[in-house]
């Protein structure tokens, strides 16, 4: 039988005391692994609450430095730390924050040469990227490798999140049952162009953290076949459905995608 520490259920006491959750959920916690491709807008709320959460291994994919222009919303960073590998610096604000998780780093592009060997011996996948092509990739590779994956994405003031389960191919719907292709070069804006309140990114980062918290507790109702919208000006969340595609380049019944695809990354945006 698993046996907590004194410190262990002092920190992780008010998850122990959830129904939902207990002693059984937060060891199930412990014993997790997951995997964040992207310690930026999105990445860095979602690792502090998946850290504090107690997940076990918590894997950081990227490949960019702290900038300052990072700093208006990727709170894992601070302005000492500007010029430092993201995936460092992460890595230094979780240690201390939750020294019970193993923290492994990835300080390396996305690419269809490493993506499956990245993901391979992770439980969930989370998408914290912001262009279409490392969305794409990510999203056919999970469904290659029958991973589950959070997916989120954010401009200006508005934010989406859903997620794929392929353990169950079958039902779930993929990426490209939304966007079966990317969109032409410049066709939508990036956040360099369009702009990005910053606060946007910690709310769809924490309801990315919310839902592979459920996904691997197997509690309440994830966002399987679902879109979550969120327009912060006017406060409002809706939800649609999302169909699975029988026409799907990847997931349909004559699938045209039958290995990875690698996209030119002059395609930059988040929808």
């Amino acid at each position: 039988m698993f046996q907590f520490t004194e410190e262990q259920i002092k920190r992780y006491a008010r998850h122990i005391i959830l129904p939902e959750v207990g002693g059984q959920g937060q060891e199930k916690l412990l014993k997790s692994k997951v995997l964040v491709i992207g310690a930026g807008g999105l990445g860095s709320p979602a690792l502090f609450y998946l850290v504090a959460a107690g997940v076990g291994k918590v894997g950081i994919v990227d490949y960019d430095v702290v900038d300052f222009s990072n700093l208006q919303r990727q709170i894992l960073h601070n302005t000492d730390r500007v010029g430092v590998p993201k995936v460092e610096s992460a890595k230094q604000t979780l240690k201390a924050l939750n020294p019970d998780v193993e923290i492994v780093t990835y300080n390396q592009m996305v690419n269809k040469d490493n993506i499956m060997d990245l993901i391979k011996d992770y439980d969930v996948i989370l998408d914290g990227t912001d262009n279409f092509p490392t969305r794409f990739l990510i999203n056919d590779a999970c469904y290659f490798a029958g991973k589950k994956l959070v997916s989120a994405a954010m401009l200006r003031f508005e934010g989406q999140c859903t997620v794929f389960d392929f353990t169950d191919k079958e039902n779930s719907p993929c990426y490209r049952c939304l966007f079966p292709e990317p969109p032409p070069p410049g066709m939508v804006p990036s956040c360099q162009e369009a702009g990005i309140l910053g606060s946007i990114g910690g709310i769809m980062g924490c309801i990315q953290a919310t839902e592979a918290i459920k996904v691997l507790l197997g509690i309440g109702e994830p966002l399987i076949g679902k879109l979550l919208i969120m327009d912060a000006l006017s406060m409002d969340f809706r939800k649609v459905k999302l169909r699975k595609d029988p026409e799907c380049p990847l997931c349909g019944k004559e699938p045209k995608i039958k290995e990875l695809i690698e996209y030119d990354h002059t395609c930059e945006a988040r929808f």
